[in-house]
């Protein structure tokens, strides 16, 4: 069945900032902490991939949600860094069951795009949204000003325009491209405020004697894995840089007037960024701190997002992408013992007393499945960009070890330990990523050259 679908009428929101929505906002995230912690009840369900991921989906995509959410404790604030990092395929039509899932889909995809639009016209580009009642929402730092927030939302209204291009019988697919082309006319100015306002926040930044430009200089801005608090972030500036060529592929800003603000052009602006980060003959993880060995200076969150920093036209950006990479594989403490399971570094780093309750090695001595998701995809990039077959099968083995710990955990992991269990804190029971399912599949399809699911509709 392909029927048309409509989109409700968005009703009037309101977006607050300050002292006291931070105040708000956090006690409400500790009260869904808390009953998650004692309230969350496991479900036995078939260890089966598809019966997993038909739960995952009716969970993660469930007409009743007001927003697209991953599933985790937390789920009930909003993140708009998600739709760069972790929900970029959710409407690839392999991954898509039925009809009724792709309406579904777009329908809350549009209304998640809507909200974060909304936010930004009011000048609350933050990276945290919690909802504090009907049609109300606090927007808060956790840690630090963001990085990605704009990344974030640029990616869902792109997912949305490029909807109709991929190759579906799906009627939705075509109305979430117009309704995205209509949000983006809507919101675009909104957008080029944002986005120029970001860039003129950029700071002057000296190594060697030459200049150059960094989102983080003097203070920390976040990422996935924010809560390091590191300045100088490799990470936090790629997402900055893929924000501007975004902004300019979608037309929402002009290249030029980044490059009056930049006084360079975005290509300059990239160039220095490897230059800077990657002056090891590797792509250092944070300019912070003290130099250490190669392997406890890089981390696995250098892969960006999909279809993000890396490129890799260029050989000098494939030398480093490739000394990165072959850093990772060669290193026992990035591993999870026996798996292709990566970590997100080879050292814990620093731990704030939260992390201690909440969620001790969140940011280091864990795997984000989600990640090596990204890590197996750039790799598959190096390898088709170069005409080689130097990483199909490490790309491979990751995804094999994910489904195996889908099977075995029921269903797919937010986060796993170094053992490769689920992870679980005092305050941090574990989760379920529903929402993160999607592009997995769809990695797997290119790693494999075919779907791990078949659906028929």
């Amino acid at each position: 069945m392909n029927s048309d679908i409509s989109f409700p009428p968005h009703r009037e929101n309101r977006f607050y900032q300050g002292m006291a929505a931070t105040f708000v906002a956090n006690a409400i995230q500790a009260v869904n902490f808390l009953g998650d912690r004692f309230l969350r009840k496991s479900h036995l369900l078939s260890t089966a991939i598809e019966d997993l991921y038909r739960h995952s989906m009716d969970s993660a995509f469930s007409v009743t949600e007001a927003f697209l959410v991953t599933g985790a404790p937390h789920a009930s604030a909003y993140y708009p860094r998600d739709f760069a990092w972790f929900y970029p395929d959710v409407l690839d039509p392999e991954t898509i069951m039925d009809s009724q899932d792709a309406i579904r889909r777009v329908r809350l995809l549009e209304k998640s795009v809507r909200l974060l639009l909304e936010a930004v016209r009011a000048d609350v580009v933050t990276t945290t949204i919690v909802p504090a009642g009907r049609g109300r929402y606090l927007g808060v730092n956790y840690f630090s000003r963001p990085s990605d927030t704009l990344l974030g939302i640029l990616a869902g209204l792109q997912q949305m325009i490029s909807a109709e291009e991929r190759a579906s019988s799906y009627l939705a697919m075509s109305q979430c491209a117009h309704a995205g082309r209509l949000l983006l006319a809507e919101y675009g100015l909104d957008l080029k405020r944002a986005i120029l306002q970001l860039a003129s926040e950029l700071e002057s930044f000296d190594d060697d004697g030459a200049r150059y430009l960094l989102c983080d200089a003097g203070a920390p801005r976040s990422a996935a894995t924010d809560t390091r608090a590191e300045r100088r972030r490799f990470v936090t500036n790629a997402c900055v840089y893929t924000t501007f060529v975004w902004g300019v592929q979608l037309g929402v800003v002009d290249e030029n007037e980044l490059k009056r603000l930049l006084g360079r052009d975005l290509a300059q602006y990239k160039r220095d960024l490897l230059r800077l980060f990657g002056k090891d003959g590797y792509i250092r993880h944070s300019l912070e701190g003290p130099a250490g060995s190669p392997v406890s200076s890089v981390a696995l969150d250098f892969v960006s997002v999909h279809r993000g920093f890396w490129n890799l036209n260029d050989a000098c950006e494939r030398v480093l992408f490739a000394a990165t990479t072959d850093l990772i594989i060669a290193e026992p403490r990035f591993r999870i013992p026996g798996t292709f399971h990566f970590l997100v570094s080879a050292d814990n780093p620093r731990n704030k007393v939260i992390h201690k309750i909440a969620a001790p090695a969140y940011q280091g001595r864990s795997s984000w499945p989600t990640f090596n998701v990204e890590f197996a995809d750039r790799m598959l990039d190096y390898d088709a960009v170069s005409g080689t077959d130097t990483y199909r099968s490490y790309a491979q083995g990751i995804l094999k070890d994910i489904r195996t710990a889908t099977e075995v955990h029921g269903g797919y992991q937010e986060l796993l330990s170094e053992e490769g269990l689920k992870y679980r804190t005092w305050a941090y029971k574990g989760a379920v990523a529903h929402s993160w399912f999607p592009r997995f599949l769809s990695v797997w399809s290119r790693a494999f050259g075919k779907p791990l699911l078949h659906w028929n509709d």
